[in-house]
């Protein structure tokens, strides 16, 4: 049974990824000035991948327990977020409303591993490297947004 909810989870995982291929960074965002700690590109889908499987697995083990309703409704409300962001940040383009988004995303995780933790401490432990992947993705939002006020409200004149 636990297989069946892993592939379900990892199902809502890759769907919520799925907004990368939908809405790619592209030109805009590799135009934009970022810090010199921003993680090379071919880190974030390996980097992903990764958290991905560990969300999934996470998930699976959870739902398969007792009292698990907290853990599950902050599960899904984590990879809603985490689905939201990209289109916001390189869809609309809307910088702000990313870092929003993201400070969100993140409280619903750090919330998601504690909730988790208590029903399973091995899938709280899990989620711990996406509480920290998700800590590096709002201070690279905010430093993007700082570093380029210009470009932090949206679409700007020319082809996405």
């Amino acid at each position: 049974m636990i297989w069946i909810c892993f592939a379900i989870f990892l199902g809502a995982c890759f769907a919520a990824g799925s907004t990368g291929g939908l809405f790619p960074p592209g030109a805009w965002y590799r135009d934009l000035r970022k810090p010199r700690w921003t993680p090379p590109n071919w880190l974030f889908p390996v980097a992903w991948s990764m958290l991905y499987l560990c969300m999934a697995a996470a998930g699976a083990r959870v739902a398969v327990s007792a009292d698990n309703a907290l853990a599950m409704a902050l599960w899904s409300l984590q990879i809603a977020l985490n689905g939201l962001w990209t289109p916001v940040f390189f869809g609309l383009r809307r910088m702000r409303l990313g870092l929003g988004v993201l400070c969100a995303l993140w409280l619903s995780v750090a919330a998601t591993c504690a909730a988790l933790w208590q029903v399973d401490w091995i899938a709280g432990v899990l989620f711990l490297p996406y509480l920290a992947w998700v800590s590096v993705a709002a201070a690279l939002n905010f430093s993007v947004l700082r570093l380029n006020p210009d470009q932090a409200e949206g679409r700007t004149a020319g082809p996405a």
